[in-house]
């Protein structure tokens, strides 16, 4: 998937706009930046074409021939292509972008949108899941200073970021947080702890909750748990995203529970990692 705007000199440099498409020429201020004499790709599947960006406060807002369009700067992307910046559909930087807000290793790739949260999240947080945790805070030498994603998103915007991010809350982080990491069933009213954690989470912001089945203490968690808590990222538009309780033996198994938790919980499903391991099963 992509977005945004990237021109790619040889390989890659980012223009960091968020993408219109073809639009007017014609405009009544000057441009902040101009792009001219590039091969537009455009992400809409047609084949490139040649043709100027107008950028104004941080967005594309006309595609054309600008030649003649009063501006501040222009980068001259002869013989470049200027294409939408790539989504990472499972990326994991929510701490490394709290080292490096630029996020180097992302933007050299052409990625401008990353969405994480496989199973794990950054939160919610309590006392017990940072203390578990504390090896890798340390590795990072980073005071989780947070414990909601409200918290969290709102340290993000205060200290700046080379990309868009987004979250999925996950399964396993709201197990965690009411069930910590034993091998054991919530009872009613630990699940509907669990259920409110998912609804604070989706009113902050998150884009549905994820599973990582194949990890401790994730596997404890059965279906039924499972549908709740994704029918819950449900009423707020969320979609159910999984790492599989398997991808080898028993992947046709793990396909149809992901696909039963889409179905019963009402939500659209996307399996991470879809593939089938072991020579016997192909």
């Amino acid at each position: 998937m992509r977005d945004n705007f990237v021109l790619r000199p040889g390989y890659i440099l980012l223009i960091l706009f968020a993408t219109t498409l073809q639009l007017p020429a014609q405009t009544s201020r000057d441009f902040d930046l101009v792009i001219t004499n590039g091969h537009i790709i455009d992400g809409t599947g047609s084949p490139w074409y040649s043709g100027d960006l107008g950028i104004r406060d941080g967005r594309v807002v006309a595609i054309g021939n600008l030649s003649a369009a009063p501006r501040k700067r222009t980068i001259d992307a002869a013989g470049k292509v200027v294409a939408p910046g790539f989504i990472d559909m499972l990326g994991q930087s929510e701490l490394s972008i709290l080292v490096e807000p630029r996020l180097p290793s992302k933007i050299f790739q052409g990625i401008t949108t990353e969405i994480t949260g496989e199973g794990g999240s950054i939160a919610p947080l309590n006392d017990a899941i940072i203390q578990a945790d504390r090896a890798g805070y340390e590795h990072y030498k980073i005071t989780p200073d947070w414990r909601t994603f409200r918290q969290y998103f709102a340290r993000l915007e205060k200290q700046g970021m080379g990309i868009n991010l987004a979250s999925y809350v996950g399964a396993t982080q709201v197990r965690r947080m009411v069930l910590g990491d034993d091998n054991k069933q919530p009872t009613p009213e630990q699940l509907e702890q669990m259920k409110a954690l998912v609804r604070d989470a989706m009113k902050d912001g998150t884009v549905g909750v994820s599973t990582a089945l194949e990890y401790a203490p994730a596997p404890y968690a059965k279906t039924e748990e499972l549908i709740a808590l994704a029918a819950e990222g449900g009423k707020f538009g969320g979609l159910y995203s999984t790492h599989m309780r398997n991808e080898s033996d028993s992947v046709l198994e793990s396909i149809d529970e992901a696909l039963r938790i889409g179905r019963e919980a009402h939500v659209p499903v996307e399996i991470w990692h879809i593939k089938v391991a072991g020579k016997g099963n192909w």
